[in-house]
């Protein structure tokens, strides 16, 4: 019988959101709770593994580690996309690697979730509130009439502003190959360039898709060009924006604050600014854990191992 590990299943959610017993006789299946960041302890771990589920990007597979799984025949990630498996070095070596699909809807609503609690200060109020603090210490800030600037009208961008029109918000995009026709589309202006779109937005999120094109898309420069009542909220990749600029410009009150779902490491580490600073509203990654994106991860894995098994792999990646 075949042996399968789940890696990360943080919330020991993937066994509830699929029917693992359809493997039951051909694959043993266990799963770990915990991140292992230390190599040779995953590879302990993993042992004789010949198949891995992977959630997302939470343990990367670069070709260093992969070496060091010779057992290993099948990696099936979450989602259709990820940077963080060394793909060409997993083809060399004859593992296969599987995606699943992912919804938009639950990192779109995420992004919702964060753009409220900075706009209303629902966080500090409510902590004030429990700890029978003063009652009423913040004026909100309103969305209506004010400016939301997209950065990237993807799927997940375009769900934005599909909301942002709802609070009565002027909505602009842009991403580097953003044209007139895509932005008519989603109903939102497009704006002439990027420094265009954070010097009049009073709440710029980004929604693009982490790449070396993309990587430090926000620097300091554009920080500084943002309006010191803005917001930034990023649910997409930390990547995306100089996370030391960040910091700076948080710690000095260049902006009024950012909502924050993505990390350069995750776990994020427990003396990281983004833990205490006054201004930051951050969540552990939570844009895309949901029930139905958990249900569609785990279901489509079951389905990706029982293809692989039958000798006609489905979704793959490499």
């Amino acid at each position: 019988m075949k042996t399968c590990l789940i890696l990360d299943d943080y919330q020991d959610a993937a066994r509830h959101f699929a029917a693992w017993d359809r493997l039951a006789g051909r694959v043993g299946v266990t799963a770990l709770h915990e991140t292992l960041a230390d190599p040779d302890a995953l590879v302990e771990r993993i042992g004789g593994a010949e198949i891995l589920v992977i959630m997302r990007e939470r343990t990367p597979f670069p070709a260093s580690l992969l070496a060091r799984l010779p057992t290993l025949r099948l990696l099936v990630t979450s989602g259709m996309r990820n940077a963080a498996i060394d793909l060409a070095a997993a083809k060399r070596q004859g593992v296969t690697v599987c995606g699943t699909a992912s919804h938009p809807a639950p990192p779109a609503e995420l992004t919702w979730a964060l753009i409220l609690g900075l706009a209303r200060r629902v966080a500090p109020e409510s902590a004030a509130l429990r700890a029978g603090g003063p009652w009423q210490a913040s004026v909100g800030t309103d969305l209506a009439g004010a400016r939301l600037g997209i950065v990237g009208l993807g799927k997940i961008g375009t769900r934005i502003a599909r909301v942002a029109r709802a609070f009565d918000m002027e909505v602009a995009a842009w991403s580097p190959n953003l044209d007139d026709a895509r932005a008519e589309a989603a109903g939102v202006r497009r704006a002439p360039s990027k420094a265009a779109l954070l010097a009049e937005s009073d709440v710029v999120t980004l929604h693009l898709v982490l790449s070396e094109a993309t990587r430090g898309l926000i620097g300091a420069e554009d920080l500084a060009r943002m309006k010191p009542t803005a917001f930034l909220v990023n649910t997409a990749r930390a990547g995306l924006v100089d996370q030391a600029a960040l910091v700076t410009a948080l710690s000095q009150n260049r902006i009024a604050g950012a909502g924050l779902d993505v990390f350069e490491t995750e776990p994020l580490p427990a003396d990281s600014p983004f833990r205490t600073l006054p201004n930051v509203l951050a969540l552990p990654h939570l844009g895309y854990v949901s029930a139905a994106n958990y249900r569609t991860y785990f279901s489509e894995a079951v389905e990706d191992i029982e293809a692989w098994l039958a000798g006609a792999p489905v979704r793959v990646l490499a």
